[in-house]
């Protein structure tokens, strides 16, 4: 079993109230590591206490029928003021790749894709897609000029009702930041953060990326809208090939981290690298700005 697929398993389990899961009848049972990658993620999105109890968050992370980040990601979207944004782009990223490349005019297609491209990466350029898509009034002719799968819009539109509708069961608020805000990215980017804050890389000064923890070289997948190297990148893939390579990446800011994720970014079991001695000095400027210094 994969790992994110096993934490989805776990937190059902865990709803059902089956906490024994060492002795549980597991089809494939996982390897034992690999359930404690599974429990340690749950424990870190807040969808599990610390004694391995299901929490509040958890339970209405258990509603949606998604990865834990994604869930995560929808239930703090209504705080971050950014809640229809984020459905937009969890429904992109629950779809086959939007983006089609024919072999016989792929600079035509790589100019079309160009057109959506947002600065701060990939999945703002998601929500643009969807937005102009939603523009369009779904319409497949406007798809196929655009060299955007049609049959996976379609379904990301289907994704998002349902989703839609279980936020609704829940009294979640369905909410945007006004779009002429300094905060409207911001926001979205910080809900993205707080389901994804275990796929985060720094950039060495080097000049190549290292995934936060466990100290990976990783490169930018060429497929990115991003055209720059941001410190830190947040991805939704890593891709194993000769190459690791991260996909569908987020420029996003080192404050946020510390901010959002304590318990992941808490440097007492941190390993010695350049990210630590950057997230060092952003919890002394945190402490000072707290002191009033």
């Amino acid at each position: 079993m994969l790992r994110s697929n096993l934490s989805t398993v776990v937190l059902q389990l865990k709803k059902l109230g089956i906490d024994d899961l060492v002795h549980f009848d597991f089809m494939d049972p996982p390897a034992p590591e690999t359930l404690m990658r599974a429990l340690e993620l749950l424990n870190y999105l807040g969808a599990l206490d610390d004694d391995g109890n299901l929490t509040q968050t958890g339970g209405l992370m258990s509603e949606f029928p998604l990865d834990p980040q994604l869930a995560k990601m929808l239930t703090v979207s209504p705080a971050f003021k950014c809640s229809n944004e984020v459905l937009s782009i969890t429904a992109m990223l629950s779809v086959p790749n939007v983006f089609m490349r024919p072999r016989d005019v792929q600079k035509a297609a790589d100019e079309a894709k160009a057109r959506f491209a947002h600065i701060d990466g990939d999945h703002l350029s998601l929500l643009n897609v969807y937005h102009a898509f939603k523009q369009a009034g779904e319409d497949s002719q406007w798809c196929y000029d655009h060299f955007i799968n049609s049959r996976a819009m379609k379904s990301a539109e289907s994704v998002r009702t349902q989703l839609t509708r279980i936020m609704g069961r829940h009294n979640m608020q369905m909410i945007s930041t006004d779009f002429n805000s300094k905060d409207y990215y911001p926001n979205i980017k910080k809900a993205l953060t707080a389901g994804f804050f275990m796929q985060v890389a720094h950039l060495e000064r080097t000049g190549h990326y290292l995934t936060v923890k466990d100290n990976q070289m990783v490169h930018m997948h060429p497929s990115s809208s991003l055209d720059r190297k941001p410190e830190w990148v947040l991805y939704n893939d890593f891709v194993l090939t000769s190459k690791n390579f991260i996909r569908i990446l987020t420029d996003v800011k080192g404050e946020w981290l510390v901010d959002i994720a304590p318990q992941y970014y808490d440097l007492s079991n941190f390993p010695q690298c350049e990210a630590r001695r950057v997230l060092e000095r952003l919890y002394q400027k945190k402490e000072q700005q707290s002191r009033g210094w």
